[in-house]
């Protein structure tokens, strides 16, 4: 089997929340694709509950891309411990530390229901598991830890 980094990295000795960038991989063409770790909670201590974290992964879809150039997707951990984020080029952990900050922010603030993207029968695969009250409660407890751009020491980005 294929070794896969996440399943090498010692979950013990993190520090969430926190960015990581995990790999650049670079094409045949020289384009390079950018892989980051975004974890919102302590692994094996807390997870998000699906209907919260389902309606944070909504709203990060567009989100993060009003605010980083080169978003592909960004994908919930099984773990419901935060989000692989694939983007185009490279960016530094620190941007994009701020950027996932600033869309906790909004989600938090700023987000009523009507602004949820993908939340009917026809848009989402499990449109009844969405909770913007949870999603809302878990972006206010993550904020409040601050939002570091080091997995393994507590370094939390500022303006």
């Amino acid at each position: 089997m294929a070794k896969v980094e996440s399943f090498e990295l010692d979950h013990t000795k993190v520090k969430a929340p926190y960015v990581r960038l995990i790999t650049v991989e670079e094409g045949p063409k020289g384009d390079k694709i950018s892989n980051f770790d975004l974890r919102l909670v302590q692994p094996n201590e807390n997870a998000i509950p699906t209907g919260g974290l389902h309606t944070i992964e909504h709203l990060l879809a567009s989100l993060l891309r009003d605010r980083l150039d080169g978003v592909i997707d960004c994908s919930p951990f099984g773990c419901r411990t935060g989000f692989h984020l694939i983007t185009w080029g490279e960016h530094s952990s620190t941007d994009v530390a701020r950027a996932l900050r600033d869309s906790l922010k909004e989600i938090r603030d700023e987000i009523k229901w009507e602004d949820v993207p993908g939340t009917t029968i026809k848009t989402c695969g499990n449109y009844r598991d969405h909770s913007l009250f949870t999603a809302k409660e878990w972006c206010n407890d993550i904020l409040k830890q601050g939002i570091s751009d080091d997995p393994f020491a507590r370094h939390v980005v500022k303006d």
